[in-house]
Order: structure tokens, then sequence, then C-alpha cells
């Protein structure tokens, strides 16, 4: 009988962890999870643009990953494939309740020198938060892939399942019309 390992999972590598779970490691799974959890969750806030509907796509969307995860053959990173998983989750959640809000993106503001200025911040990102619902759902995916988690033309292009210069034509022309709407705010 071979030796059972008690190594806990998530002292495994990536890949390893990934073919656990395909056979069904529960365990393996939670790991691969609790890696990218944060990253995953900030993604669904910044798609959805309320903090408890990201929740809701994020814990429907491990179920979906879960359920599939026989499915992911390695053709790109775990990290990617769950972006995917995410981001339709997210799609799918947006189109079911128009209209939807828009996160407040505190994270990119500075502390305000006055309450004038606090209340120009307030309107500024108002005026954000109603451009980036203006947006066709494929163009903000691919807006907040990119300028808000840094992701490459060719890790978004996997994520969202369209080619690489269509990716780069939907960022192009989410700035124009992000650059369009915010103007007065220059």
């Amino acid at each position: 009988m071979p030796p059972v390992s008690h190594t806990p999972a998530d002292q495994f590598d990536e890949a390893t962890l990934v073919v656990r779970a395909q056979e069904g490691d529960a365990r393996a799974f939670e790991a691969l999870v609790v890696r990218h959890r944060a990253a995953l969750y900030r993604l669904a806030v910044r798609i959805t643009g309320d903090p408890a509907e990201a929740e809701d796509a994020l814990q429907e969307s491990l179920l979906d990953a879960w359920r599939r995860i026989g499915r992911f053959r390695g053709e790109s990173s775990f990290a990617t494939w769950m972006y995917r998983v995410v981001s339709n989750r997210c799609i799918a959640m947006l189109r079911q309740h128009r209209p939807m809000p828009v996160e407040r993106l505190d994270d990119v503001r500075a502390a305000p020198d006055s309450p004038e200025r606090s209340a120009e911040l307030d309107a500024e990102l108002a005026a954000l938060g109603a451009a980036l619902r203006g947006l066709g759902d494929e163009l903000r995916v691919c807006w907040v892939l990119r300028e808000l988690e840094g992701l490459g033309y060719a890790e978004i292009a996997r994520i969202t399942g369209a080619g690489e210069d269509a990716v780069r034509g939907r960022i192009h022309r989410a700035r124009v019309r992000l650059a369009e709407v915010m103007r007065p705010w220059r």
C-alpha cells in the first residue's frame, strides 16, 4: 500500500492542484480558490459595480468552475481560465439586471484637500460611473481587465474568447468613449 501524503493541498504547485481537483479533490480546488479569490472578487466588483452582486457572481463562478474543472485543458493558466469564468458570469448577471450600479472606485481616489475638492471628486467619480455604465459589456470587460487589472492583450483575448485585434479595438473604443464623456472633468 502506498504511503498516504499528509501534505496540505496549499503546499502544491498550481498544476498539481489543478490535476488533483480534476480528480475530484475538493481540498485542492479550495487551495486554488484561496490563491485567486481576492483577484477574482476584485474583477467581479469592477465589472458588476456592486459588492453584493460581485459576491454572488463569484460564488456562482466558483460553482461553475468546480463543475467544469474536468474540462480545463491547461491551454492557459488556471487564473486566466477563472477570469473568463468570472467575466462570463458577471456579464450574464448584468444582462439580467439592467440597469446596474458602478463601483465607486474609492481605491483609486486620493484624499481630498478640502470639502470642495471632495465634492468635485465625488461628482467626477459619478460621471465616470455613468460613462462606464454607458459602455457595452464587452467594451467594459476588456477595459476593466486592461486598465484596472493590468492584463495584457493576449491574456484578455484568452479570457474573453475574442481575438487580440478585437480586444485592442474594444479597449480603444472604450478609451475614446470614456475620454469624450470625461472631457469636461479635465
